[in-house]
């Protein structure tokens, strides 16, 4: 077999690029883990020795550190002055834990996942699948706190106005259910946000409903705000006004039934919200860094829970508006639409 040399070296330079990022994740954890970030924020250039007694650590470990992240582009480094700095932007990527674009908690995710990593190579080998509740519970935390910050940025300002008069109805005061809510910070955003209106979480994960609980009560929202355990297709009705799926429709075996029970629990003129992974329908559409992210998440989380539930689908993270549209028609759904489309997801609303 003849190999071209150029493509060979491409390629391995892509290689070593993906395994120094692999490397890098763990890298960004500890900065935040340590409160390296947050302490170079704003702080002007730094001598590793500054910045280790600004964080009581070791300066050896975080001089090593820094020049991981000055060789990633994660700071910024003056060699005159033998100093590191956090520049706006990363500081508002890397150290603003209330920024929509703050990314090192994504990194829990993967953690979970190397930590699963059995769990997957058996579910490969037997087609069984492995339920949201049996994984590493760094996923949850990951997953939760990741979302959370987009949630804060987008969903009341952008999302919810997108949908066809929603937002006057959430103003005088209905009810909302948030179907695999999670940690609730979804539910309790829109709670703030929305005095009037009575919201109810549910997901299948119980220990998510505790913490979503804990979220509720710190949040001040405990008394307009309710998490039960329950799945998609069999939370008690309440001809609600709202009924939201976040980035969780595509990790459901019975997506056809949640919807279908959706329909049931709305009321006449309600709506669905419906938040997904941006997709293309398309596979080849689809092959991009974007794509890529979606595709191996959904490898060992979002297809292995749908699989673990046995159902009629397994729709994947990157599962596109013409697979959903579908699922909605065929449970009764007369209008769906693309309310909006950002480069990390789709916003839909659907109606009777």
């Amino acid at each position: 077999m003849s190999m071209d040399q150029t493509r060979l070296d491409d390629f391995l330079g892509k290689v070593v690029g993906d395994l120094a990022a692999g490397y890098g994740g763990v890298m960004v954890s500890l900065g935040e883990s340590l409160g390296l970030y947050k302490a170079m924020a704003g702080a002007g250039p730094l001598t590793s020795a500054e910045l280790a007694e600004r964080t009581q650590c070791a300066e050896r470990y975080v001089r090593e550190w820094l020049n991981s992240q000055a060789a990633g582009g994660y700071v910024l480094y003056h060699p005159t002055s033998g100093t590191y700095e956090l520049s706006p932007e990363q500081a508002f990527v890397l150290a603003d834990r209330a920024s929509p674009a703050y990314f090192p908690s994504a990194w829990q995710v993967v953690a979970s996942m190397w930590f699963d990593e059995s769990k997957a190579i058996d579910a490969f080998r037997t087609g069984k699948g492995v339920s949201w509740g049996d994984h590493d519970h760094r996923l949850y935390c990951g997953v939760a706190a990741f979302y959370r910050n987009a949630y804060r940025g987008s969903l009341v300002s952008e999302w919810l106005p997108s949908l066809d008069g929603v937002t006057g109805k959430l103003e005088k005061g209905i009810n909302v259910a948030d179907i695999g809510c999670g940690h609730g910070h979804s539910t309790i955003i829109m709670a703030q946000a929305y005095p009037r209106s009575r919201f109810f979480g549910f997901d299948s994960h119980a220990g998510s409903i505790e913490e979503a609980r804990r979220n509720a009560k710190e949040a001040g929202v405990a008394n307009r705000v309710s998490f039960e355990v329950a799945k998609a297709d069999d939370y008690p009705a309440k001809a609600y006004g709202l009924i939201c799926f976040f980035d969780c429709l595509h990790d459901m075996g019975h997506p056809l039934a949640a919807a279908e029970h959706a329909s049931a629990a709305l009321a006449d003129d309600g709506t669905v919200l419906l938040v997904e992974p941006f997709a293309h329908d398309r596979v080849e559409d689809n092959l991009n860094p974007v794509g890529r992210l979606y595709y191996s998440a959904s490898t060992t989380l979002c297809c292995a829970h749908a699989m673990s539930e046995k159902g009629s689908h397994v729709l994947g993270a990157q599962a596109g508006e013409g697979r959903l549209a579908d699922i909605f028609a065929k449970a009764g759904f007369g209008t769906f639409r693309a309310a909006m489309k950002t480069p990390f997801n789709l916003i839909l609303e659907a109606r009777h």
